[in-house]
């Protein structure tokens, strides 16, 4: 999934602007075409990248998703689209593509229009959604699996091919696969602000905190490359191992009171959680 400035404040604190919003399906061509505007505004796409509205017509034809989450006035605060699949021979959803008018960043549109997605899907049946992310978006990556409960456990090398999006900055567009069991112990502890059950830690993958400055700047667009390839590889042997990220958490290095607070800054990193295979699909095993 594509996705912009979803992550929302811990508490998801009331806002007058999100509390105002009428979160549903889009109806009609020129909501849809809402939808395609805010898509261009966002990852600044060309016209190769760009889905365009027709594509968002069928994706609600076919028993796909598009919900946007609309001011009094009716301007468009973001929406989220989903298609169809089908996997083991049940249905599920992918989240191809979700995105935040900035002036409504950070105020609880990103967490409602995924919960409107998941309302969707299981009054229809549908106990699994997929989506994409970036592995170096580690906002997405904290909303994802800590506030939404989601867990990965594939990763996929330059998934989309070359990308015109301003925020790849030209580097391979590496994605790993969210799966988020909607109906799960899991997702409704994650969901409901509690923390969500996670197994015991076998591995980590650190990001250093400095990683959103890297890639949006042409000075750390090396370090940022560097990085992915690095991670790429102990993704790939974790997966490989069978494990599983349910976690995403903070940690800081060991200091002491005479360390400048410089140094303290750069031993703060963020961290993947894997755990084994065993615990996250038991978990899920009740509900297929």
């Amino acid at each position: 999934m594509m996705t912009r400035a979803m992550t929302e404040d811990a508490k998801h604190p009331a806002d007058t602007r999100a509390v105002q919003l009428d979160v549903r399906s889009c109806q009609g061509l020129d909501e849809l075409e809402l939808c395609v505007a805010l898509q261009i505004a966002t990852w600044g796409y060309d016209e190769m990248d760009v889905i365009p509205r027709r594509m968002f017509t069928v994706a609600q034809r076919i028993g796909g998703q598009v919900m946007g989450a609309f001011a009094a006035d009716g301007a468009l605060a973001g929406f989220a689209m989903s298609i169809p699949g089908i996997r083991d021979g049940a249905p599920y959803l992918h989240s191809h593509m979700l995105a935040v008018r900035p002036d409504f960043r950070n105020t609880g549109v990103g967490r409602r229009l995924k919960l409107a997605q998941r309302e969707d899907a299981l009054k229809r049946g549908i106990r699994l959604m997929e989506w994409t992310f970036d592995p170096l978006e580690i906002k997405n990556a904290f909303f994802n699996i800590e506030k939404l409960g989601a867990i990965t456990h594939s990763y996929t090398p330059n998934f989309y091919g070359v990308s015109s999006a301003r925020i790849q900055g030209g580097r391979p567009t590496d994605r790993l696969h969210a799966e988020w069991w909607l109906d799960t112990e899991r997702v409704t502890e994650a969901i409901a602000g509690r923390r969500a059950p996670r197994g015991e830690v076998e591995t980590r993958i650190e990001l250093p905190h400095q990683v959103m400055q890297w890639k949006e700047s042409a000075e750390g667009a090396a370090q940022a490359m560097a990085l992915q390839k690095t991670n790429q590889a102990q993704f790939a042997e974790a997966f490989a191992r069978g494990l599983a990220v349910t976690g995403f958490s903070r940690k800081t290095s060991a200091f002491t009171s005479n360390t400048p607070a410089r140094a303290r800054d750069c031993r703060l990193s963020l961290c993947y959680v894997f755990v084994s295979e065993l615990f996250w699909s038991l978990g899920k095993e009740s509900y297929i």
